[in-house]
């Protein structure tokens, strides 16, 4: 399967047209465990727990645009309150949680620098979390009897393990970055000879700078077969979901064909940096909108994927028939219009989400909830589906609501 390719936005950052694998690795351990741990195991009783996951990456935050976004979806989620059939006391609560959530965003000092954040509150049981996330799938809004954190649960092993490599021509810093984190590993120095331009013509006319030229070319070769090797072997030791490479000119290029076609396949992008200006923090900043940009570009790869299965029947486009598909375990990719919003139900006794009252028949009373999409992303998740939000504007239109591709049909 191959991924399209595009450009990224700033830095010279570009993203290959190939996907990563996704090889197991080794759990670790999230900055948020022990929330995790409380949101986990809280028991509401008959409460509800408002749920609120927001994006807020650069275009986000620019000119408020995350808290216009965020006072229309609670808006929405007010008016449809009486909708769940609350009792008047536990729909009031909701209502002053869902309040709370809203003051708390809109001071920019209760923002983390991150790209995203989960709010959860229920004053009944006197629950108000926050947590700062690296990325989010898409601002969300729920009021349940649960708190919706699949995503935070999720977050590593969806983000996984990336191994970035900054290099030059003599030199490379190799860092190891998760979605919260950059970590720095032995690096690797190659010697070289020194100078940029040749001097002097001792051997006779131009033999000299040729066989000077062609040193350096093998020096630069034998350091690039060096960095291949050192990832091969830092993969090895522990399978990355993708592989990055920064470097400040051409070389960022020139090392892609020493790598071995098993990381190659995983290449997720470059980006221009010099070892020098290579900090942990700037290093994960680079990969996370490297990681971003490929992200759009798989988005369009799989918009065309199903376009091309559905006439197969090996996908499916379409809220209803998405939802039934995942009811059953056969979705394999869910896509996700990234405005879509339904409000549908939750059958009792199956479980199964669908959009009209009418879908849950023989399958226990149909219990309402807010937005079956965003109800659909916890579910999808909770079955190990590969999520895609799509917001490429020509792409997410060829969306209707919800998409799969499917792994049996």
């Amino acid at each position: 399967m191959s991924r399209s390719s595009s450009k990224a936005s700033r830095g010279g950052a570009s993203v290959a047209p190939r996907p990563p694998r996704r090889p197991s690795a080794p759990p670790v351990a999230t900055p948020f465990a022990g929330q995790l741990a409380r949101l986990t195991a809280v028991t509401p009783g008959e409460h509800r727990i408002v749920s609120c996951y927001l994006k807020l990456e650069p275009r986000d935050r620019s000119r408020g645009k995350y808290l216009i976004k965020l006072k229309n979806r609670m808006r929405d989620a007010v008016d449809a309150l009486p909708r769940l059939n609350l009792t008047r006391a536990i729909e009031e609560a909701a209502r002053r949680d869902l309040g709370r959530v809203t003051d708390f965003l809109r001071v920019a000092e209760n923002l983390p620098a991150t790209q995203g954040v989960a709010v959860f509150a229920c004053e009944a049981i006197g629950l108000f979390e926050s947590v700062a996330l690296p990325v989010v799938y898409r601002s969300r809004l729920a009021v349940d009897a649960t708190p919706l954190v699949k995503e935070l649960a999720s977050l590593e092993d969806e983000f996984g393990r990336i191994i970035t490599v900054v290099l030059d021509r003599t030199g490379a810093r190799f860092f190891e970055v998760t979605a919260f984190e950059a970590r720095e590993l032995p690096g690797l120095h190659s010697p070289n000879t020194r100078g940029s331009r040749f001097r002097g013509d001792e051997d006779g006319p131009g033999w000299g700078e040729h066989n000077y030229n062609n040193r350096i070319r093998e020096e630069k070769q034998r350091h690039f077969e060096a960095v291949a090797r050192q990832l091969f072997a830092l993969d090895r030791g522990q399978p990355a979901h993708g592989i990055i490479l920064g470097a400040s000119g051409p070389d960022v290029k020139t090392v892609e064909p020493f790598l071995h076609t098993y990381l190659a396949e995983r290449l997720m992008g470059t980006f221009k940096l010099t070892p020098r200006q290579a900090t942990p923090a700037v290093v994960h900043a680079a990969t996370l909108e490297v990681r971003e940009q490929w992200e759009r570009a798989t988005e369009k790869h799989l918009v065309a994927e199903v376009t091309e299965a559905f006439g197969s029947g090996w996908a499916l486009n379409g809220v209803r028939e998405t939802l039934r598909a995942l009811a059953r375990g056969q979705v394999r990719a869910l896509l996700v219009h990234s405005d879509a919003s339904f409000p549908g139900f939750r059958c009792s006794e199956s479980g199964r989400l669908a959009v009209l009252e009418r879908d849950s028949r023989g399958e226990g009373e149909p219990v309402p909830v807010l937005d079956v999409i965003d109800e659909a992303i916890e579910d999808a998740l909770r079955q190990h589906v590969d999520v895609n939000v799509v917001y490429d504007p020509e792409a997410r239109e060829q969306v209707d609501g919800l998409a799969a591709l499917l792994r049996f049909r």
